[in-house]
């Protein structure tokens, strides 16, 4: 074998090598499988405020000099919080899959990534995944003005309703 052959074979190698390296990059990249979550899942809340299973990362705690406490919330599909109200408000952004969010005596809403609802002060709502998809939000709540007031649970007659 020549030079001239050997170098050829050489670099036909060295191109199917580096065309099948792109390749699997390329499908690496836009694989909704490979897709990786913002946050971490969280510890399991395990309280009496929510139906199913939900769990709870918190970003950020408040203190003395910022009210205001950041948490990221996954529910398992059907998973909810209880009614309840906030005396400042709360700020919900969607991040991933769907969900339902729905104020007292309004018609229910789907949530879906990239959506963000500002809930009213001292409105009682409720929000959490749609029976057929985890749902993963961002909860932005105050403590000015007191606590979470905690209300019943959301009746799966409730949760089902088409408005």
């Amino acid at each position: 074998m020549n030079l001239r052959n050997l170098i050829g074979i050489s670099l036909m190698g060295m191109l199917l090598i580096n065309c099948q390296e792109e390749t699997v990059s390329g499908q690496n990249t836009g694989s909704k499988n490979n897709q990786e979550i913002i946050f971490p899942k969280g510890d399991k809340i395990a309280n009496n405020n929510f139906v199913g299973s939900a769990w709870l990362t918190m970003l950020i705690n408040a203190d003395s000099l910022n009210q205001n406490s950041v948490g990221s919330v996954t529910f398992e599909p059907g998973a909810r919080t209880n009614w309840h109200s906030h005396p400042i408000g709360q700020i919900i952004l969607a991040l991933d899959g769907e969900g339902y969010y729905q104020e007292k005596g309004s018609a229910k809403r789907i949530i879906k990534k990239g959506d963000a609802i500002k809930c009213p002060p001292n409105t009682p709502h409720w929000h959490g995944a749609s029976p057929s998809s985890q749902f993963i939000q961002i909860a932005i709540t105050s403590r000015q003005g007191g606590a979470t007031q905690w209300l019943n649970a959301v009746t799966d007659e409730e949760y089902n309703s088409v408005d």
